[in-house]
């Protein structure tokens, strides 16, 4: 699927935008200066398939953890800073990748130009982030409520700020709550703005609300061919993130190195045991980069007739069930011994 045309910039050596990449993120949930427990979240979303990380940083304690953790790390970290020109400064000379700024709210001029100078210098980018519940007061008031058109009009002032100083790696967010405003305000930025675009629903709430509201915004905005990063926003653990990101751009065949999972719903034909054998291998395939397909099926009845378009299966029966491979029948299998048969066949593919 080809994506919008846009600007290209580096967020450590990985190129955003003018590609049909988009990259998966998340953003820790550990303060920052807690070097360790930091290193240790990233490692673990890495795992997972984390390409790019954001740290907050709410001080000077927080911008100068950033040296210690991007020693340790294997992606691009990105430093996310609200009001303190300061703290921008510490980061970039702490080695961010990018920083998450949004120039009008870190005050004077120069302030601005101290942040896009030492950018410039390292070839850092910057993220705005236009967030529909926090626009400038001015535009809330002109609209009277969060829009589209009141993002856009408050991304064209953050953006003309550091286009006046020459300044061009530029990374653009138009985050809302609403599914629907977010679908609206990134439809028109890709219409208007040439620069990258990160993806996202903020505030989307639980793994289940998420799933549903990040589905329905993000997904139609991939489909559209929109959107250069994004990030699942959920309350909770960002490993979540991770998981459900890889499964929105597998469903929208944006990627091809994450594992399918089938598994009926079970109904009164279901004679076995089936979800403990699903979860298990659900979590296992978190950490497996294949594009391989696994269907759990519930009965003998349509179970092998579903799964045959499966790479492997298991069409379950009474305590046991058929473990099928690319359509073909090969042996029973207890239920007590379904999880580990079902990982050696991956494994082994």
């Amino acid at each position: 699927m080809k994506r919008t045309e846009t600007r290209q910039c580096k967020i450590g050596s990985l190129p955003l935008g003018g590609n049909d990449h988009i990259y998966i993120q998340s953003m820790c949930n550990i303060k920052t200066s807690q070097v360790s427990a930091v290193v240790s979240q990233i490692h673990e979303l890495e795992t997972l398939g984390c390409e790019i990380i954001r740290v907050s940083c709410m001080d000077m304690e927080d911008a100068q953890a950033i040296k210690a953790i991007t020693d340790q790390i294997h992606i691009p970290l990105v430093a996310d800073i609200h009001f303190d020109y300061k703290l921008a400064l510490a980061c970039i000379k702490a080695g961010a990748d990018a920083i998450r700024l949004n120039p009008g709210n870190i005050g004077r001029r120069e302030n601005v130009e101290a942040v896009v100078k030492a950018c410039k210098a390292k070839h850092i980018p910057i993220r705005i982030g236009i967030n529909s519940g926090s626009l400038e007061k001015d535009i809330h008031e002109k609209y009277g409520r969060p829009t589209a058109e009141g993002m856009i009009e408050s991304a064209r002032r953050h953006v003309r700020i550091l286009e006046e100083m020459d300044f061009y790696d530029t990374v653009l967010s138009f985050k809302s709550s609403d599914p629907l405003l977010c679908i609206e305000a990134y439809r028109k930025a890709s219409e208007i703005f040439d620069y990258p675009l990160h993806l996202g629903v903020t505030e989307a709430g639980t793994k289940m609300t998420s799933a549903v509201k990040s589905s329905l915004a993000l997904g139609n905005l991939l489909l559209d061919g929109i959107g250069n990063t994004i990030r699942i926003s959920i309350n909770g653990d960002p490993a979540d993130e991770i998981i459900l990101a890889k499964e929105l751009l597998k469903a929208c065949h944006l990627i091809d190195d994450v594992p399918n999972l089938i598994a009926c719903p079970t109904c009164g034909r279901t004679q076995w045991n089936m979800e403990p054998v699903v979860n298990e291998i659900e979590h296992y395939l978190q950490t497996v980069h294949k594009d391989i397909t696994v269907a759990i099926m519930g009965c003998a009845v349509n179970g092998p007739g579903e799964a045959k378009h499966a790479d492997i299966a298991i069409a379950g029966g009474k305590n046991e069930g058929l473990l099928i491979k690319k359509g073909k029948i090969i042996e029973k299998i207890p239920q007590d011994q379904m999880v580990q048969r079902l990982i050696e066949e991956i494994e082994a593919y």
